[in-house]
C-alpha cells in the first residue's frame, strides 16, 4: 500500500511516500529553520504562512522523488494534532482537497504516534509491544507501545519538554535557534561534573518529570554570574546540563522499564539526536541486557516519513476520516478514537 504523507505541526512543511508502513520511497522536507533562527524560536504566524507556500511543491517533490504520481498512490495522510494550530490547518486543509479530489481515503495520524514510528522504518524486526521514550521540544513521555495503535502513557512532563528545556538553557548561553543541537556539540568539550545542577522529581509520581526548575536554576545562575563580571566556562555548563537532563530522563525511562518487564526500548522525537542521551540510554539497556532501538538522525526531527509509517497502521485499524477532519492543537498520545 504506496501512502502519501504530510507533516506541517511546526515548522517543517513536509511530504513522503511510504510502502506498507515499513518502506520509505520518498522523504522531502522544507525548513524554515533560518528564518525563525533571526526570532530565537518559532513564529507561529510565519510558520502557517510558509506552510501555505511550501506545501504544494514539496508534495510534488515528494511524488517525483518516489517516481511515482497521483495516481499510484492508494492514500493520503496528514498529521492533524497536536502542534501549531495554524500550521496543523494547513496540511489538514491541503490533504482533505488532495483526498476529495484524487478520491483516496484520508488518514489522521497523531504526531507522536509518528515520531514512535520512525523506527519502523529503520528497524524492520521491531515491533510491540515496548517501551518508548518520547522527547521533542514539546512533549516527553515515556510510553508503553501495546500495539501499533495502542499506547499507554507510564511518564510525561509536569511542565517544561526536555526539548524545550535544552533550548531556552542553550538560548540564555547564547546559542542560536535551534538551541539543543548547538548545545550538545558544545557540550562534547565541557566537563559534567563541573556543575551541581538540581535533578526535581514529582512526589508521587516517579516516572513523572519536571524540568522548569533545572531550566531556571540554569538561567539564574548565567545572571548572577553577569551581575557579578563572572565569566561562565560555557562548555562545562553545557556538559553539566546535559548530563543532568539525560540521567533523568534515563532513570525514569529504566524505573518503568522495571514496572512493566519490558526488554525492547525504543527512542523517538526530535531529542533523541541528543548524544547525551543515546549514550546513557545505550549504556542502561547494555547493564540489563535490553534492547535498545534509535531512529537515524535524519528521522529524529519531524519528517512526513515517520507520518507514513504510523499511517498504514492506522489504516490497517479502520481510522480513516472524512472531508470534516479538523486539526487539534492538544491531543493525548493514548485517545484509541481517531476521528
Amino acid at each position: 500500500m504506496n501512502i502519501l504523507a504530510i507533516e506541517s505541526s511546526c515548522d517543517e512543511t513536509a511530504a513522503a511516500v511510504v510502502r506498507d508502513g515499513r518502506e520509505m520511497l520518498s522523504n522531502a522536507i522544507a525548513s524554515q529553520a533560518d528564518e525563525h533562527r533571526l526570532y530565537g524560536g518559532v513564529v507561529p504566524e510565519i510558520a502557517s504562512r510558509r506552510h501555505a507556500e511550501a506545501i504544494s511543491g514539496i508534495t510534488r517533490a515528494a511524488l517525483e522523488e518516489a517516481g511515482m504520481t497521483l495516481g499510484d498512490i492508494d492514500a493520503v495522510a496528514v498529521t492533524y494534532a497536536p502542534g501549531l494550530i495554524g500550521a496543523l490547518l494547513v496540511g489538514v486543509n491541503f490533504t482533505k482537497g488532495l483526498a476529495e479530489a484524487a478520491g483516496l481515503p484520508l488518514i489522521p495520524v497523531h504526531h507522536l504516534r509518528s515520531h514512535i514510528a520512525a523506527n519502523y522504518l529503520v528497524h524492520p524486526d521491531l515491533k510491540p509491544p515496548f517501551l518508548c521514550l518520547v522527547v521533542s521540544g514539546g512533549h516527553s513521555h515515556i510510553v508503553r507501545v501495546e500495539d501499533y495503535t495502542r499506547f499507554t502513557v507510564l511518564g510525561r512532563t509536569r511542565d517544561d519538554a526536555a526539548g524545550e528545556c535544552f533550548d531556552k538553557a542553550a538560548r540564555a548561553m547564547g546559542m542560536p535557534y535551534p538551541g539543543g543541537v548547538h548545545l550538545d556539540k558544545t557540550a562534547q568539550n565541557g566537563n559534567p561534573a563541573a556543575f551541581a545542577l538540581p535533578r526535581p522529581h514529582v512526589e508521587g509520581s516517579p516516572l513523572d518529570f519536571s524540568f522548569s526548575g533545572l531550566k531556571t536554576a540554569v538561567i539564574n545562575l548565567l545572571h548572577k554570574a553577569d551581575q557579578r563580571g563572572e565569566t561562565v566556562n560555557i562548555p562545562d555548563l553545557s556538559a553539566s546540563f546535559q548530563q543532568t537532563v539525560c540521567d533523568i530522563l534515563c532513570t525514569n525511562l529504566m524505573k518503568a522499564a522495571e514496572q512493566t518487564g519490558d526488554t525492547t526500548i525504543v527512542l523517538a522525537g526530535g531529542v533523541s539526536a541528543n548524544s547525551g542521551l543515546r549514550k546513557a540510554v545505550q549504556s542502561a539497556c547494555d547493564e540489563r541486557g535490553f534492547s535498545l532501538f534509535v531512529p537515524p538522525l535524519s528521522l529524529c526531527g519531524d519528517n512526513a516519513a515517520m507520518v507514513g509509517a504510523q499511517a498504514f497502521y492506522e489504516w490497517k485499524a479502520g481510522h480513516v476520516a472524512g472531508p470534516d477532519l479538523n486539526a487539534v492543537a492538544t491531543m493525548p498520545i493514548e485517545k484509541e478514537e481517531l476521528p
